[in-house]
């Protein structure tokens, strides 16, 4: 409900986490006419830091709200990274439309928000981060969990969230909340400049009375702009495109952000470019497009790659191009090759000297394809794109198939769930080798289907994110497939899920070891030390004994949530039905092979090998290395 105008010209005795809370529930989004709730709730674990302040507002609205004052959500969170990671998922679900608040006490329980924030700056997903902090007064002092600096009074553990967020600030005082919230809100809502924002709380003022405005507690309206291209950018980029005889354009995650899909079929449609994606853009052309080649960059597949290095014109849509994307500056091997890159932010626009377009991926669109005119590609480039992708997805068809080998492939299991999922449901990974073999199989029906963080590449992100993406898309049925390491990491937000009755399904690959970094490491001369699950061996000293005795099922089933454990694709077809049936939250416990196989690829990826060594395979892998670096450039 919003304050009557009448009554805001008066003031209103609260305490800064009421205030706080008041003022969050009254902020909206609009975006082309579609207005909604920017902060739908807040997600918290209490100590002493909050649990008398943040989460007294917090009860006080739940049981006993002031007149005019908005509900506030509370959702109980075990882990504070965790509750992060499914903050960010909402976000990122909701097209950054919407974000959650995560409310930690002081020391641990903010530090532990710390990785979540980084991942939501490198992403570029809102959310409110609201760690407590130390006495303000100083009256207490050192407080239990206090950090003692001895060159500084007002440094705290705290002041490590400002490299991670996009704005942070200390409320000291009452009064500096005021501001502190209408900055904290600009950020949040502006594409460009959105990411982890950070509130610091003392936990003596999070409890401190203040007259307030009653102005600060009306509703407001945050509108999402759509920057349209500067003509005279405009006219650049055009001059570029027309140029080119073998153009590609990158997908990247501002082009689902912006709702651009349509806006990205229509330019293929006139254009006849080809589109690669990146992990955050896949989807935002569906795969069922003849011009959607696939992933592009070091754990891309073929077909994008050879269109990739042949390509005179590249132009990126909301993309920052990561080394992942660019094969780290191998991708693009042209020796004319120029960029055009439309972006929100001029910062990624201006990357790898590019012709500079700021503006919305979906407005910059549709401004480009209609001041192109009656440009098409050469029919015979756009012809070429789509046998290369003809072949690829039959040089990897085997993938899928079953093996000489006693258990799965996870490509076996990949397959399964693409053909089983509806275009509106949604997958999520993250870290691993999984995102490698998802981004050059999987084929994305819509923008929401695939749900891959790869910014940050964080292990134990796929489980809380379950939770936040099914909380956006109830509707959707919901799938995180999460390795056997990434699990032991974050299995703590089962409990969340369980109590919050939401319906998901948890697919865990066991293959006893890290895959990936396993591989990694096999190929980069480091025989896969330190990579898989094993007692220590009495003989040896070191971790190649047998099989750690750890049994997810039973660990699982501790939370109390059903699990199918099974050995087979066919088996696991059979157990996602029933889960997909099922009305409550479902784990199926997969035993898969730890060496794959795994699609072939004609990526780089820069990993650099130690130059000396006594080990002949260290010797052997800094030789590839040296060999693979060559066509390494800057884009100038």
């Amino acid at each position: 409900m919003s304050v009557p105008s009448s009554a805001r010209t008066g003031t209103i005795r609260l305490t800064v986490g009421q205030a706080l809370v008041r003022f969050l529930a009254a902020q909206f989004t609009e975006r082309d006419g579609v207005r909604e709730r920017f902060i739908p709730g807040t997600f918290g674990i209490f100590g002493h830091g909050n649990v008398a302040g943040v989460g007294q507002a917090l009860l006080q609205n739940a049981t006993d709200p002031g007149e005019g004052e908005n509900p506030m959500p509370y959702y109980q969170a075990r882990n504070e990274q965790n509750m992060v990671h499914t903050a960010v998922a909402y976000a990122r679900t909701r097209n950054r439309l919407q974000a959650f608040a995560c409310a930690a006490s002081i020391g641990p329980g903010s530090t532990n928000m710390v990785t979540g924030a980084a991942l939501a700056t490198v992403d570029r997903i809102p959310v409110l981060i609201l760690p407590s902090d130390i006495f303000a007064t100083r009256t207490v002092d050192p407080v239990l969990q206090q950090l003692e600096d001895e060159t500084g009074g007002d440094v705290s553990v705290n002041d490590a969230f400002r490299p991670v967020s996009r704005y942070f600030d200390r409320i000291s005082r009452p009064e500096q909340l005021i501001p502190a919230v209408l900055q904290a809100m600009r950020v949040l809502t502006d594409p460009a400049e959105t990411g982890a924002v950070t509130l610091s709380l003392p936990q003596d003022v999070q409890a401190e009375a203040h007259d307030w405005p009653l102005e600060l507690f009306r509703e407001r309206t945050w509108h999402v702009a759509r920057p349209v291209p500067e003509p005279a950018a405009l006219d650049r980029a055009i001059d570029v495109i027309r140029t080119a005889r073998r153009p590609v354009l990158i997908a990247g995650g501002g082009a689902v952000y912006s709702e651009a899909s349509a806006a990205l079929a229509a330019f293929t449609d006139a254009t006849g470019i080809p589109v690669l994606d990146t992990q955050a853009g896949k989807g935002a052309l569906s795969a069922d497009h003849p011009l959607a080649i696939g992933g592009v960059g070091a754990t891309g597949n073929n077909a994008a790659n050879d269109l990739a290095a042949e390509a005179d014109v590249i132009i990126g849509v909301g993309t920052r191009y990561t080394d992942f994307t660019t094969a780290s500056h191998t991708a693009f091997r042209h020796p004319g090759a120029r960029f055009v890159n439309l972006n929100v932010k001029a910062f990624d626009a201006a990357k790898h000297s590019a012709t500079m377009v700021v503006t919305d991926a979906r407005a910059g669109l549709d401004a480009l394809r209609e001041a192109l005119g009656d440009y098409r590609a050469p029919a015979e480039h756009s012809a070429l794109a789509q046998t290369r992708r003809a072949a690829w997805e039959e040089l990897v068809e085997p993938c899928f198939q079953p093996h000489d080998q006693e258990l799965p492939a996870q490509t076996e299991i990949f397959g399964a769930l693409n053909e089983l999922m509806g275009e509106e449901d949604v997958v999520i990974n993250a870290a691993g080798s999984m995102p490698g073999d998802l981004q050059a199989l999987w084929k994305a029906r819509s923008p929401l289907q695939y749900h891959l963080e790869y910014g940050y590449s964080c292990m134990g992100y796929e489980l809380p994110a379950s939770l936040g993406v099914k909380m956006a898309a109830p509707e959707s049925e919901v799938v995180a497939i999460i390795g056997d390491g990434t699990f032991q990491m974050a299995p703590q937000e089962i409990a969340t899920i369980v109590a919050e009755r939401v319906k998901v399904i948890l697919v865990i690959l066991q293959n006893h070891g890290w895959s990936s970094i396993g591989s990694l490491s096999e190929s980069h001369g480091s025989e896969r030390f330190g990579t898989k699950y094993r007692l220590r061996n009495e003989e040896t000293g070191l971790l190649d004994g047998e099989k750690l005795p750890f049994d997810i099922p039973a660990n699982i089933r501790s939370y109390g949530l059903e699990v199918q454990e099974v050995s087979s694709a066919v088996s696991f077809r059979e157990a996602y039905r029933r889960a997909e049936a099922s009305e409550q939250a479902t784990a199926i416990v997969v035993n898969t092979d730890l060496y794959g196989p795994n699609p072939p690829g004609n990526g780089w990826w820069d990993v650099p090998v130690s130059q000396v060594s006594r080990l002949e395979s260290t010797r052997r892998a800094s030789q590839e290395y040296e060999a693979d670096k060559a066509p390494q450039r800057h884009y100038l």
